[in-house]
């Protein structure tokens, strides 16, 4: 569902072929805030153009690379894009954090696993703070506001991630796991 409608909406914008929707997919991080199995791309463009929602306007062929079939979207498109994009404005799924079972028994074993385990999770999670943040920076000029809420949206998860890890850490490296009845030592 998340590649058909990331399909359809980039040639809401403009008419394009597979290759080149991929290239603008990772321009704008958008690989980055869902799942989208770029191998499946071409799967799916060709799902949409089965079922009528898109439709070949055009094939460049070239003597030396492959032919690019450039595709528009059509009204049935348009139709199956306004569905699927109001789904998932009314999907509200729990999130489930892959650390959150793992931190329930977490206080038994050696903090030093655990602490050097979330000294790398943290500067993977600083990269991510500032590549959301670039992201973000560079695509001002080029996108619609909407664009720029989930690219700084993106950006404000990863620095709510950053700090949570860093609270953990320091609780970690001072053998705090296992203690009851005190509360977190949180900034306001």
């Amino acid at each position: 569902m998340s590649m058909k409608l990331a399909i359809l909406g980039l040639l809401l914008e403009r008419d394009m072929h597979p290759y080149e929707m991929m290239l603008v997919m990772k321009d704008r991080a958008i690989d980055q805030i869902t799942k989208l199995q770029m191998g499946s791309l071409y799967y799916a463009v060709d799902q949409l153009a089965k079922n009528g929602q898109i439709a070949q306007v055009e094939i460049i062929r070239s003597s030396d690379r492959p032919d690019k079939t450039i595709y528009r979207i059509t009204d049935s498109g348009k139709t199956l894009f306004e569905q699927l994009l109001l789904q998932l404005f009314k999907k509200n799924d729990t999130l489930y954090h892959p650390m959150y079972l793992a931190l329930a028994f977490s206080r038994h074993i050696d903090p030093d696993k655990i602490a050097k385990l979330l000294e790398e999770r943290i500067r993977e999670t600083e990269h991510q703070v500032n590549l959301a943040y670039q992201v973000y920076e560079e695509h001002i000029p080029i996108v619609p506001r909407a664009a720029l809420h989930l690219m700084y949206g993106k950006y404000e998860h990863s620095l709510t991630e950053l700090n949570w890890l860093k609270r953990l850490y320091a609780d970690v490296r001072a053998h705090k796991l296992g203690d009851i009845g005190k509360p977190l030592e949180l900034k306001e």
